[in-house]
């Protein structure tokens, strides 16, 4: 089904409590895993600008690509940089996932960099990719660009743990999203993802979001849907499945596996 590209399909499913399932691309260029997200059931993908060398224009390409399907094209960008967020968005991009948000303060900026006024203090560049190119009114166009982008902050510090309250009560964020790898790094745990420590963690960050009413995302967690069950019990209703790279590697090994196995 065709949805309009002003509609952002994954927001208006989180507003209403369902599970988000989000594909990360690192490798992709080509238009077409729009299609391929939407044909393998996912609700968006984001093009991961803060660990592959993709660059501004790919991304567009692919968040264009995506507003034909239903499939929420975002990207996380590498930084907290203002005109690099607006410069994403007017490129197609329905939301942004902003790494490594320590505080409300930091919180704040961001939300002044991607949201138009009164909001924030995006810069306005009128009709686009957003609203299909539409001739509409600067007002209408800011105002659902506003509505429509989905605003992510991620938690990856023990900084971040702890002020996940102030930082969820910033008007603007839409969601807080664990990067549970760089998270539990940081915490002097890397890889275990078990640990109660990072338990304790998922629980508290999950306390916030309820609290204030905003989104708990959870990514970073890779074949262990036992613990991705868990979490959507915690409350977690934004999931990064898996990435391009571990589907295509998961794929491609277990069919030289098959092979191997049947050589003479």
């Amino acid at each position: 089904m065709t949805v309009p590209p002003s509609t952002n399909s994954a927001k208006e499913r989180l507003k209403h409590g369902d599970l988000v399932l989000c594909m990360a691309l690192r490798q992709a260029r080509t238009p077409d895993i729009a299609m391929i997200a939407a044909a393998a059931g996912f609700d968006a993908f984001f093009v991961d600008m803060e660990h592959s060398p993709v660059s501004l224009e790919t991304t567009s390409a692919l968040c264009v690509a995506a507003l034909a399907t239903g499939v929420t094209p975002l990207v996380r960008v590498p930084g907290h940089d203002g005109p690099f967020l607006s410069r994403v968005l007017d490129g197609g991009a329905q939301g942004i996932i902003v790494p490594h948000v320590n505080s409300a303060d930091e919180a704040r900026s961001v939300v002044a960099a991607a949201r138009f006024p009164p909001q924030g203090r995006r810069s306005v560049m009128g009709s686009g990719p957003g609203v299909a190119y539409r001739a509409l009114p600067l007002r209408e166009i800011n105002d659902l660009l506003n509505a429509r982008t989905l605003l992510i902050a991620m938690i990856e510090t023990p900084e971040a743990v702890a002020d996940a309250d102030a930082i969820a009560a910033v008007d603007g964020i839409d969601m807080l999203l664990v990067g549970s790898n760089d998270l539990c790094t940081e915490m002097g745990i890397p890889g275990e993802l078990r640990h109660p420590r990072l338990r304790a963690a998922y629980a508290s960050i999950a306390a916030a979001c309820a609290s204030q009413g905003k989104v708990l995302g959870v990514g970073g967690i890779r074949g262990d849907t036992e613990l991705q069950r868990d979490l959507v019990g915690l409350g977690a209703r934004f999931v990064v499945a898996g990435s391009d790279v571990q589907y295509l590697m998961n794929a491609a090994r277990a069919d030289v596996q098959a092979l191997r196995a049947i050589a003479p």
